[in-house]
């Protein structure tokens, strides 16, 4: 299935950190959060502070799978008039100024409603690289694999440490790009400590793919990144930035949510030091 799709950039981006032996960070913003017009600022300012992979999350109403920090900025959002639509709009405006992959991160109904194909093919024009889907399964996703492939998208898809071997399994034949780990079960959102989880599932997971692992959910600290980073090929961070831009970007301007994300990154590996090969 994997070679169904040709190398596009977020297999270009794992594979050159790689090249690096350097590991990935993958931040998640919420579109529409505080505003569609400040979501575009939101998005330079985090390739600036070293993301490498960006999640771009289309708010939804019922977001069963995000936790107290998540679930307000889609409120917010939802607030302010962001919908699949409107972000697919302005989505060519923000991929000008960004050559960091980006991957669509929602729920399916909105998905559904807009049409798996009218999605895929507005998806790919808008300049995005791959979706995540967070309730559909693998079972239930043939059509839309279709769809995403026959316009050059990754699919992401998710496993937990609940999910059995031959669930990893099957989950990672319907995945390109690379495959979400969570780290705990339960919801999104900032914890003290990582998950015991986190590791044997990372473990496990190898047996069944050579697709880059990155690990989510509970990281919110450049230690925990750290710590992710020693056995997954990068680390996830939303709540945490999330967060940031609840309590900070009305004071400090997308300028404190580059910092942030400088800060998960490290000293090494920033954006401007080097250029980025497309």
């Amino acid at each position: 299935m994997h070679s169904l799709i040709s190398e596009g950039r977020l297999s270009t981006c794992f594979r050159d950190l790689r090249e690096r032996n350097a590991k990935g960070l993958v931040i998640y913003l919420t579109a529409g959060d505080p505003s569609l017009e400040a979501t575009g600022k939101l998005l330079e300012a985090i390739e600036k502070g070293g993301a490498d992979v960006i999640e771009l999350g289309i708010p939804f109403s019922d977001p069963l799978a995000d936790g107290p920090v998540i679930q307000r900025a889609s409120e917010r959002a939802l607030r302010g008039g962001a919908t699949l639509r409107k972000v697919l709009d302005l989505l060519p405006r923000w991929r000008e100024k960004l050559s960091t992959p980006i991957v669509l991160f929602t729920y399916f109904n909105p998905v559904l409603q807009y049409g798996l194909e009218a999605f895929a093919r507005a998806a790919s024009q808008a300049g995005a690289d791959a979706a995540l889907i967070v309730d559909l399964t693998p079972e239930e996703a043939a059509e839309y694999i279709a769809a995403m492939r026959g316009h050059g998208l990754d699919t992401v898809f998710l496993a937990s440490p609940t999910s059995t071997d031959e669930r990893i399994e099957r989950v990672a034949a319907a995945t390109t790009g690379f495959l979400y780990l969570v780290s705990r079960t339960g919801v999104t959102g900032e914890r003290q400590s990582l998950s015991a989880a986190a590791q044997p599932l990372i473990q496990r997971a190898r047996r069944f793919t050579k697709l880059p692992l990155a690990v989510g959910f509970g990281i919110s600290t450049p230690e925990q990144v750290r710590e992710i980073q020693q056995f997954a090929d990068a680390a996830v961070v939303g709540s945490a930035v999330v967060h940031v831009i609840e309590e900070r970007y009305p004071a400090g301007g997308a300028a404190a949510v580059r910092d942030f994300v400088g800060w998960l990154k490290g000293p090494t590996e920033r954006v401007g030091l080097q250029p980025r090969r497309q």
